[in-house]
């Protein structure tokens, strides 16, 4: 039997078919490949796509699908041309359903998203906004509460007040069952219950600073949950059938508190916490919210921020009340000082006007005694008593000087003076006693020294015969110089400066002597009042200890210096001192201008027959002062008070002296009314020259304003009296000794 070959023959393979096969595989593997990854994108732009594993299934069947096509590339063999066919009109329109399908997905993904998905998306969208506004509402509600809570606790500044209000709102904002404040004791090892908010006054109950649960809530700036058993927490008794509420606690920052004490507080000034325990109520399934911990938080800072505050001002009120404490005893003390300056000054100018009379009475009865004839014996008894009221005047002058440099009332009075002259003055003033001594002294004025300048001339000639007048005093033997030059440059004291201007100069006046000398130690004593060396030749040579400490203060209102050195005892010594003198403009200004003088007429020597009126209330000054011009030939007039001195005065009278010793301006009216009496008459009008013995500023001014011509300080000797007529008579104007 004849074996039937059902199998056709196989054909060779068609290239062209072979070709189209391997392309079409080729574009389906890729068709295969791009639709799984489209998928992907859909289900990850559509969250709330429902079947996800379907899709994921879905995929992984395409994609092996594509695999196999990917490896029938490699799988080529020879078939029939009729599957061969078969295989190629298959592919090809895999192929193209591959293809179509991956396009169109594309455009249909994009509308499935929009239009099947769209509900589920808003619900969830919806359900999502709904959870945020409520945390937005959760975060106002506790904002509001921060808030109100905050104003609250700020309203006071009264750390008690704040400490209480504190657990007040927040149990009443948080509900709580028991909210408490734990502080820390002066010792800083223990924190004791101080505040709670269900008893007014809680039990000082303390516990140790070093527990695990405190260091735990102390570590950190969060709330922190604890046990309800925690000895912190034990805020009220347990009772068994009682479930405890959730217990939370936070630190209290206590900010460098100064002097700020609660219950025993110890003064911080390092940071330490107090500890802020609170209770949600008992038998209650209410837990602690975030919302709620981040309230407390803020709450804890608050707090702290307000304790600080309260500390602050606690401190400031008690340094506002120290002060004004301070500020009481300071006004009470200067007035009293006050009180006391011019209780002294008053004393002084009673006591100096009171003074003046006996020692006008003295010195010048003594003077008229001296032209008496007199036995050597009698004429030494009146030259001492002389030498020692003169010497007593010297002092009294002192002794007021002292006062008004101390209170500042003493001002220099600038004007415009020869200096050279000057200095002759002061040794021909000096030379009698220097002689007597067998002293020699010698003057050295700087060829650069200006001879003009604007100083205050009887104050720097008061300087110089201070300190001359110490050079005679304690020298025996040797000789004195004076040295007068500009200052250049000075490195003497480390706080004084010579700044010379081009309208300004520093002199400096340098006395060398040969005399007693001076411990070094006792240099620095020199200028205090009253103060004087151990040294015998100070104590033999008396003084009162107030020319240098005068003088001192003269060179430092004429912004110098002084000081002095020496070797020591038997070496003698040198005084200098630097003040500051203005420069003249106009050399030939003398310290009178702008006073009016008459043509000079030849100095008068005789007063025979020149008539004065003396008008004195006290009898004594008033009969020295008529012995005074009588002996110098004068024809006196004198009076007790104001009204007879008008009645009596005429044109006959060439002179009057009027005392005015004591303060206030009635003694000067009398002159006002002299000037409305000669109105018609004026060059008849008599000289009026006051007798007094202030030497302040206020009475030369005083006099000039009130119209007389001249100021005579008392006490007034006889040689003094003669000066004093010849330089009216022939000025017309005298302000002796001002």
């Amino acid at each position: 039997m004849e074996v039937c070959n059902c199998i056709e023959p196989q054909w060779p393979a068609d290239e062209l078919l072979m070709k189209y096969q391997y392309i079409s595989d080729f574009f389906i593997a890729i068709a295969y490949f791009s639709i799984p990854l489209e998928l992907i994108y859909f289900v990850k732009k559509s969250a709330v796509f429902p079947y996800r594993w379907v899709l994921v299934q879905f995929g992984a069947f395409i994609v092996l699908c594509g695999a196999t096509h990917l490896i029938n590339l490699w799988t080529f063999t020879t078939h029939s041309r009729t599957v061969a066919l078969v295989m190629t009109t298959a592919k090809v329109l895999t192929a193209v359903v591959s293809c179509a399908t991956a396009l169109m997905l594309v455009h249909i993904i994009p509308d499935l998203l929009s239009v099947k998905t769209r509900e589920l998306f808003l619900k969830n969208k919806a359900a999502e906004l709904d959870r945020e506004m409520g945390l937005i509402r959760t975060q106002e509600e506790t904002g509001r509460h921060v808030r109100m809570l905050t104003h609250e606790i700020r309203s006071t500044l009264d750390r008690h007040t704040i400490l209480k209000t504190t657990l007040v709102e927040l149990g009443r904002t948080l509900a709580l069952e028991e909210c408490a404040l734990w502080m820390p004791t002066r010792t800083g090892l223990e924190l004791q219950l101080s505040y709670t908010l269900r008893h007014q006054h809680p039990v000082e109950y303390t516990v140790p600073i070093q527990l695990p649960v405190i260091n735990q809530v102390f570590g950190t700036s969060r709330a922190v949950k604890i046990s309800p058993n925690s000895p912190v927490a034990r805020l009220r008794p347990v009772s068994g059938k009682y479930m405890l509420g959730e217990v939370v606690a936070v630190r209290v920052p206590l900010l460098h508190l100064s002097n700020f004490q609660i219950n025993d507080w110890p003064e911080l000034s390092t940071k330490r916490y107090a500890l802020m325990v609170l209770m949600l109520p008992s038998d209650s399934a209410r837990q602690w919210h975030v919302h709620e911990l981040e309230l407390v938080e803020v709450v804890a800072d608050q707090v702290a921020v307000a304790l600080s505050h309260a500390a602050i001002l606690e401190e400031s009120m008690r340094a506002r009340d120290l002060l004004m404490e301070q500020n009481v005893a300071l006004d009470l003390a200067r007035r009293e000082a006050e009180t006391a300056i011019r209780a002294r000054n008053d004393f002084l100018a009673v006591m100096n006007h009171e003074m003046c009379t006996p020692m006008h009475a003295i010195i010048a009865l003594s003077s008229l005694l001296q032209e008496t004839e007199l036995t050597p014996e009698q004429r030494l008894m009146v030259e001492t008593i002389l030498k020692s009221s003169n010497l007593l005047a010297t002092l009294m002058n002192d002794v007021l000087d002292l006062s008004r440099l101390e209170d500042g009332s003493l001002q220099l009075e600038l004007g415009t003076f020869n200096l050279h002259t000057l200095f002759r003055e002061v040794l021909n003033l000096i030379k009698p006693i220097a002689v007597v001594k067998k002293l020699p002294i010698t003057l050295n004025l700087a060829p650069d020294l200006p001879e003009f300048v604007v100083g205050d001339e009887k104050r720097l000639m008061q300087i110089i015969l201070n300190i001359v007048g110490n050079a005679v005093k304690f020298s025996k033997q040797g000789s004195i110089s004076v040295t007068a030059l500009v200052t250049k440059s000075d490195t003497r004291a480390a706080d004084f400066f010579v700044v010379p201007t081009g309208s300004h100069f520093y002199l400096r006046v340098k006395v060398k002597d040969s005399g007693a000398g001076i411990n070094p130690q006792d240099i620095p004593k020199l200028f205090t009042k009253f103060a004087q060396t151990q040294s015998l030749a100070t104590r033999s040579s008396g003084g009162s200890g107030l020319g240098l400490a005068i003088s001192k203060r003269f060179v430092n209102l004429m912004e110098g210096n002084i000081w002095i050195e020496s070797d020591g005892l038997g070496k003698g010594c040198t005084a200098i001192f630097d003040v500051k003198l203005g420069i003249s403009e106009r050399p030939n200004e003398s310290k009178q201008s702008g006073i009016p003088k008459v043509p000079a007429i030849p100095r008068h020597s005789n007063f025979t027959g020149l008539k004065v009126l003396v008008m004195d209330e006290n009898g004594v000054s008033r009969m020295v002062t008529e012995g005074l011009l009588v002996h110098l030939g004068c024809e006196v007039t004198t009076v007790s008070s104001n009204e007879e001195c008008l009645g009596v005065v005429s044109h006959e009278h060439k002179v009057v002296f009027m005392d005015v010793c004591l303060p206030g301006v009635e003694n000067y009216q009398i002159a006002l009314r002299i000037h409305e009496k000669f109105t018609k008459q004026r060059h008849q009008r008599p000289l009026l020259v006051a007798l007094t013995g202030n030497t302040d500023k206020s009475t030369k001014e005083k006099c000039m304003s009130f119209g007389l011509d001249g100021v005579l300080l008392k006490p007034v000797s006889l040689d003094n009296m003669r000066d004093v007529l010849s330089d009216l008579l022939e000025c017309r104007v005298l302000y002796e000794g001002m």
